[in-house]
């Protein structure tokens, strides 16, 4: 079988695959802390999301993790149910659901502190390695979706 002109590269040498594996690795690191936490990791993103700026719309925090809001909103149900998150109706626009933290959401924060750490021991890199490579993706992340539309990127 020749290669042609247009063929992709093996998969083992494309970027995309490089970077999808990359997050996979992070996401099995975490798993174990992630469990005693009670947290999935996307359920992980959405408190990140709350910790930053609380009380926001579904559909800001659909925005900001570059999801649709029907597919956060099964996962914002759950961690109610989990008592971490208060889901209400914006009074000034009833088609808006509201999402703010509980005290126990709020406390979690400190202690998932601790992954950080995991992926800095996991990784072997230094926090300055680190903070690099996320500056690159980032970088790469938002060229990409300027060209192609669809997701404004968090400040």
């Amino acid at each position: 079988m020749t290669k042609r002109h247009n063929d992709p590269p093996p998969l083992q040498h494309q970027l995309c695959y490089a970077i999808y594996t990359a997050g996979i690795a992070i996401q099995r690191a975490y798993k174990p802390l992630l469990d005693e936490l009670g947290l999935t990791y996307p359920q992980y993103l959405v408190l990140n999301v709350l910790w930053s700026e609380d009380g926001q719309t579904v559909g800001a925090i659909a925005n900001a993790l570059a999801l649709e809001s029907s597919t956060l909103t099964p996962l914002l149900k759950r961690l109610e149910k989990s008592g971490l998150l208060r889901r209400t109706r914006n009074l000034s626009n009833e088609r808006q659901v509201l999402i703010a933290l509980t005290d126990e959401g709020r406390a979690l924060q400190h202690k998932a502190g601790c992954l950080s750490d995991t992926l800095l021991a996991a990784s072997s890199q230094t926090p300055q390695e680190l903070a690099t490579l996320n500056r690159d993706v980032r970088r790469l992340r938002n060229a990409i979706y300027s060209e192609i539309g669809g997701w404004d990127a968090p400040a």
